[in-house]
């Protein structure tokens, strides 16, 4: 086997209540990665497309996660990395994650699966740390682990219950949020009452995951801590939670560091029609957008074929 190409999903960090910790990964929308094994041993991006991102192995995230990964793994051949990409950058729903995780999945499956894909993780993080400034695990898990997946810490990431039939609905203003600007706007401190409150809706989200609790679930997904912040850069997102909630959404909340927002359904059927409710009034803003419906993809990033 000397070649691989893999699906590597978008996915949807945070889930209100778990800032830097939650992640969840989604299903027909994600990046398409092209990996070769060759006798130089180097690593070389060889295509782009999709987007306009740079083929320099140092500034591309496939290309750095690649080489962290290739720094401790030593073989005696190279990889030529082709990325076509599925997700715009700072669109909040992975773009970044997708390419750093697709591109070690693609080169442990070539080189016989050395590491587990949970091995995998810290090599993507760093593609993570590339694109924002930070070594942020909650997307690449999300992706490589597929489902709902919980950071502990960052060497102690646990793949979270998937209740069968949850669909994510998201929605993505052709505006660009960079991550490293809406991180700027955290506050590094928060009150002891906000920490308890905000605890409590983590780990009762996680309880409604394992007893398959939808009305639980949809209490639990209150962010207190980081949305009255990011929410101010996406155009009408308290009426845009507020349709959600109406047409029946379990949770609504800015995916990652947004600008795209998401509602969790009960059902596909359900994320249909919030899909169709938002379109109705995205329309009206006359601001360019995309929307997706998807079940929660328990799979991750995936071989498409081999060679």
């Amino acid at each position: 086997m000397n070649e691989i190409k893999v699906f590597s999903p978008a996915s949807v960090a945070n889930l209100s209540c778990g800032y830097d910790i939650l992640g969840a990964c989604l299903d027909g929308i994600g990046d398409e990665i092209t990996v070769r094994k060759t006798k130089n041993k180097e690593i070389k991006i060889n295509k782009v497309s999709g987007q306009k991102l740079s083929k320099n192995v140092r500034k591309n995230v496939a290309g750095v996660s690649a080489v962290a990964f290739l720094n401790d793994i030593k073989v005696d051949c190279g990889f030529e990395i082709e990325i076509k990409k599925g997700i715009k950058p700072g669109s909040g729903i992975g773009s970044s994650a997708a390419s750093a995780a697709g591109s070690v999945f693609a080169i442990n499956e070539l080189l016989g699966k050395p590491l587990s894909n949970k091995d995998l993780i810290k090599y993507a993080a760093e593609g993570e740390k590339a694109a924002c400034g930070s070594a942020i695990y909650d997307n690449v898990a999300a992706v490589l682990l597929g489902g709902f997946t919980l950071v502990r810490e960052k060497n102690d990431i646990i793949k979270l219950n998937s209740p069968i039939g949850l669909a994510f609905t998201i929605l993505h203003p052709q505006i660009e949020v960079k991550t490293s600007d809406s991180r700027a706007l955290i506050k590094k401190v928060v009150s002891l009452e906000t920490m308890v409150k905000q605890s409590a809706n983590l780990g009762a989200f996680v309880s409604g995951l394992y007893t398959e609790d939808y009305e639980l679930i949809g209490r639990s997904m209150k962010d207190i801590v980081i949305e009255p912040l990011r929410s101010i850069l996406i155009p009408d997102f308290e009426k845009l939670k507020k349709i959600c909630y109406s047409n029946g959404a379990l949770g609504f909340g800015i995916s990652g560091s947004g600008p795209s927002v998401f509602a969790l359904s009960n059902g596909i059927i359900q994320a249909k029609k919030i899909s169709q409710s938002l379109e109705k009034k995205y329309k009206k803003l006359n601001i360019p957008f995309d929307i997706h419906c998807s079940y929660v993809n328990n799979l991750g990033v995936r071989i498409i074929d081999l060679k």
